[in-house]
């Protein structure tokens, strides 16, 4: 499960942000994480809630985990549709299987509240 090493590498992050700015507890941290990241959103969750515990900066912290959209492209007749979840079957407008990705692979740290 990789997710506990990209945890690990969020708090890392978020104790040096803290110490930037002089602050001494995470309140709420705001991730963007896409469908096709290659990470699994409830693993990740598990993990920072697991990891947090043995961190006096985030203890107490909420984690907010935002599923990104991925826009499928047609190959065929250029239609676009977007998704949250699995890649469509087939294109809507035309039927064409072969459909491109664009999008979706983000995993960002998007908002960290802090006192």
């Amino acid at each position: 499960m990789h997710e506990i090493s990209l945890v690990q590498g969020l708090l890392s992050q978020l104790q040096e942000l803290a110490r930037q700015n002089n602050m001494n507890r995470v309140v709420s941290i705001t991730m963007d994480i896409g469908p096709l990241s290659g990470v699994v959103a409830d693993s990740f969750r598990f993990g920072f809630e697991i990891l947090a515990q043995e961190d006096d900066l985030v203890r107490d912290a909420t984690l907010v985990i935002n599923t990104t959209t991925v826009t499928y492209r047609c190959t065929g007749c250029d239609a676009t549709q977007q998704t949250r979840g699995d890649k469509p079957d087939n294109c809507p407008a035309c039927g064409e299987l072969f459909l491109l990705a664009e999008g979706g692979d983000e995993l960002i740290l998007n908002r960290v509240e802090m006192e």
